[in-house]
């Protein structure tokens, strides 16, 4: 049985997939970060997409009554960070993920196995 966390992620993997967003990726880093405990990773196209993407999902989980405790970002769409403390969401426009190489910095996580309901 999944834990709470991963639970959460698979509800934002839910809502970025049904925003069209991609490459999406899920770390558990409770291992050895003293940070957080997992690590969302997902892109948009363009950065009104990756904004867009933001925006819903800090609506649908306000409306599972979880807020974020940070939000950087939003107004450039470049790399979006929404920080609910035990997951940490990283949104990207294609290049800037490449940038910073989180999948590298965080190597050691472990890949999270994300439930996401495909919609035609």
């Amino acid at each position: 049985m999944k834990n709470e966390s991963e639970k959460f992620l698979s509800a934002v993997a839910q809502v970025v997939a049904d925003k069209k967003g991609f490459n999406l990726l899920a770390l558990d880093v409770s291992e050895f970060s003293n940070i957080t405990d997992y690590l969302f990773i997902a892109e948009g196209n363009v950065d009104r997409h990756v904004r867009a993407i933001a925006a819903s999902v800090i609506e649908e989980m306000k409306k599972a009554g979880i807020r974020p405790v940070r939000v950087e970002g939003l107004h450039v769409g470049d790399w979006i960070v929404i920080d609910y403390l035990h997951v940490i969401i990283h949104l990207f426009m294609p290049g800037q993920r490449d940038n910073f190489q989180l999948e590298q910095l965080w190597s050691k996580g472990r890949v999270v196995d994300l439930e996401v309901q495909q919609t035609a």
